[in-house]
């Protein structure tokens, strides 16, 4: 005890702590080599815990990604690299989440004709077991070689005459038919943070994107949500996309708002929802008037599928308006429909008076922002007077007189009741 002591006091160094396992040593012997020699799999799932414990998150992903399946890794890198992580958005996995992330971030800051294609390509193998899903919010464009020209050009000149030129973005087709997983594509042509050097061009969607494009969705088989927002999308470029959607074996939601369709696009739109399993379409915000909405409604008439048909800020008038709601006295699977901000009024009504007094799917539908004034809301009450469906009915600033929207709330809120209650009575296996 006296030379135990006399030891501890001398030599700084020396310790009472045991020698450490030979486990112990060998595991963090795996631990310091693990990138010239990972192998994780060969060990017992106890010491494969402790191992990965101890990994850096620094490792090269060729080392890590089709090796290393423990959440606690991914949780790590990902708390390490993003302030916000919400997993719930990933299918509650972290690997999931680190890897879509991962490959958004290559994408979103790829530079056609600068960064080396190479990069992507070789990520693809690492992560094309994990990715379902990409949202991909920004492309930059190609950086400008000859500055001296653009600067000679005026401002619309530069945008028509070099933007086709210049701005053709990254395309996606090599990446997404190599990713056997992929179910949802959210993206938008534009420019995130551009400050002081904002242009036009820089949120051009190219003839040749669009090319690119059609042929990437067409040959990705199990994508079912398409989303292509805030991208300038025209009639030519929607033509083309619908023709290569149109017999795509998955697909069921659309969402093509905030672009710059009109009738044409609207028209190949409507041979779209005949001939697909789309459920859901959303054209918010976009140019189309009374012939296109005709269109969309001579494809609802025709389609079985179709759920949900969002048309708020278009100029569809009484003429569409009209159109879709004699559709909608055949058609037998449409349950939600906006027709907000659409500069409908009374005739439109008076058809949805029939519409509501007939269908049985509709349970959503919107005129909020139209001009349907006192007869027409006394008229979609009257078609309300034995509908058991209808759940939600919204006409904000529809012009209708404040009695007759109350008494439609009432028989809406008694069919939600009613509908509440039945669900109570009868639940279904399905989550809510």
């Amino acid at each position: 005890s006296f030379y135990t002591r006399r030891c501890i006091t001398e030599d700084p160094s020396w310790s009472l702590v045991t020698v450490p396992h030979l486990t112990e040593l060998c595991l963090q012997h795996i631990v310091c080599n693990f990138e010239k020699n990972p192998i994780l799999n060969y060990l017992l799932p106890e010491h494969q815990k402790k191992v990965v414990d101890r990994l850096s998150t620094s490792l090269p992903l060729t080392v890590t990604a089709n090796t290393v399946s423990h959440e606690e890794y991914w949780k790590r890198c990902c708390m390490e690299r993003w302030q916000v992580c919400d997993v719930s958005n990933y299918g509650d996995s972290w690997k999931r989440m680190f890897f879509e992330r991962h490959l958004e971030n290559m994408l979103k800051f790829f530079i056609p004709n600068t960064t080396d294609p190479k990069q992507i390509l070789e990520f693809i193998p690492l992560c094309k077991g994990y990715v379902r899903k990409l949202e991909i919010d920004q492309f930059l464009p190609p950086l400008r070689v000859d500055q001296k020209e653009s600067d000679d050009l005026s401002d619309t000149e530069d945008d028509g005459e070099l933007g086709e030129v210049y701005m053709h973005h990254y395309d996606l087709k090599d990446l997404i038919i190599a990713l056997p997983h992929l179910q949802e594509l959210h993206l938008t042509y534009g420019v995130k943070n551009c400050g002081m050097n904002f242009e036009w061009s820089l949120f051009n969607f190219t003839e040749l994107d669009c090319s690119n494009l059609a042929a990437a969705v067409k040959m990705c088989r199990n994508l079912k949500v398409f989303k292509l927002t805030r991208s300038k999308v025209d009639d030519d470029k929607i033509k083309l996309l619908a023709r290569n959607l149109q017999h795509h074996p998955c697909l069921l939601e659309l969402d093509l708002s905030h672009n710059l369709i009109r009738d044409h696009g609207a028209q190949a739109l409507g041979k779209l929802i005949s001939h697909s399993k789309l459920e859901t379409l959303d054209l918010c915000n976009n140019q189309i008037c009374h012939l296109g909405a005709q269109a969309l409604a001579q494809g609802l008439a025709e389609s079985s599928t179709l759920t949900s048909l969002n048309l708020r800020l278009n100029f569809v008038e009484d003429k569409g308006g009209e159109a879709i709601g004699r559709a909608l006295l055949t058609n037998t699977s449409l349950k939600s429909l906006h027709l907000g901000s659409n500069n409908l009024s009374q005739p439109t009504a008076a058809v949805f008076s029939q519409v509501l007094a007939q269908n049985t799917t509709l349970t959503r539908i919107s005129f909020s922002c139209n001009h349907l004034g006192l007869e027409g809301g006394k008229q979609l009450l009257e078609g309300l007077a034995h509908n058991k469906t209808l759940t939600e009915l919204d006409l904000h600033h529809a012009e209708v007189e404040q009695e007759t929207d109350f008494l439609i709330h009432k028989i809406v809120w008694a069919n939600r009741e009613a509908v509440r209650l039945g669900s109570l009575q009868h639940p279904t296996t399905e989550p809510l």
